[in-house]
């Protein structure tokens, strides 16, 4: 059993019928879901995800004005509900407090973005991580009459500026680049093997990232991110087998060969999206390139 899809069911049986039954005057501006934290709004729990913050339980989603109103209400009779439910208990951890239940739409979206309403400039949009735009647009909506909760979730999918990621595509390019095409050969040289390892690991990061960003997608906390990138249509697939190869291998000539051919791979994706002319095969050179569409 997935989370997701229990936490549904839980809603359904359990959390229609408490909020018809004693908030029937709000039940046309309640928004019910789950998003958030956790590997079940991702859809990648499994029964390791099960020790804790895992299990029935569910979002509602509240303007401010209505929390005023009933927030207190409300939350005391969620937490009437059954605590067991087809066999499953939600355990709650140190830091999985408020991850359900109720609260508000505003606060919800300020948690993650730092913002109660969608960033209103570059600098705004820069400076969330891209693995709480994930956060906060994950999961599943149940219900939301009013669609307040959802445009703010549509938008963070679609309005973030094509300058904004064009920047994100020219920086991971370039410290992509840095990382493995420069700095891993050096470090190995050198004998430098945890500059090594460390170039490695960065660079498979930015090129995740970088694949997410090309797939006008958001990525995931560090831990999903490689699983994540196996279902994006654009290199997706690709990509992940490469690095699963990458780190698979101890042979330092095989590390390097796979390192190259995930830049052309990239560059030729690049290129054919009309971001860069270069012909280097210097993944940097190409972030140069991108950085003067935006300029």
């Amino acid at each position: 059993m997935k989370g997701l899809a229990l936490s549904e069911n839980y809603y359904r049986l359990y959390g229609e019928r408490m909020i018809a039954e004693h908030f029937s005057r709000y039940r046309s501006r309640i928004a019910v879901g789950l998003a958030g934290e956790g590997s079940e709004c991702f859809g990648f729990d499994d029964e390791i995800s099960r020790d804790h913050d895992w299990g029935p339980g569910f979002c509602i989603w509240l303007t401010d004005e209505d929390y005023e109103a009933i927030g207190h209400q409300l939350q005391n009779a969620y937490e009437k509900l059954p605590t067991v439910f087809q066999g499953f208990r939600r355990i709650i951890g140190h830091w999985g407090v408020g991850r359900v239940g109720v609260m508000t739409i505003s606060a919800f979206y300020k948690k993650f973005i730092g913002l109660s309403h969608i960033p209103e400039n570059a600098d705004q949009w820069l400076a969330i991580p891209e693995s709480h735009l994930a956060a906060c647009t994950n999961g599943k909506i149940f219900t939301d009459p009013l669609g307040i909760f959802t445009e703010i979730r549509r938008k963070l999918f679609t309005d973030c500026p094509e300058s904004v990621r064009l920047m994100k595509i020219a920086f991971h390019c370039m410290s992509a680049a840095r990382a493995g095409q420069y700095n891993f050969k050096r470090s190995v040289q050198r004998g430098e093997m945890f500059a090594a390892r460390f170039a490695e690991t960065q660079f498979s990061a930015d090129i995740l990232l970088l694949v997410f960003l090309l797939n006008h997608r958001h990525a995931p906390f560090f831990k999903w991110r490689h699983r994540a990138a196996r279902d994006l249509p654009i290199l997706g697939a690709f990509i992940h087998n490469q690095i699963e190869s990458l780190f698979a291998t101890d042979n330092i000539r095989d590390k390097q060969d796979i390192i190259e051919t995930i830049c052309a791979e990239v560059i030729r994706e690049l290129r054919g999206r009309g971001l860069t002319d270069s012909q280097s095969n210097f993944l940097l050179d190409h972030g140069l390139k991108i950085q003067t569409r935006w300029k």
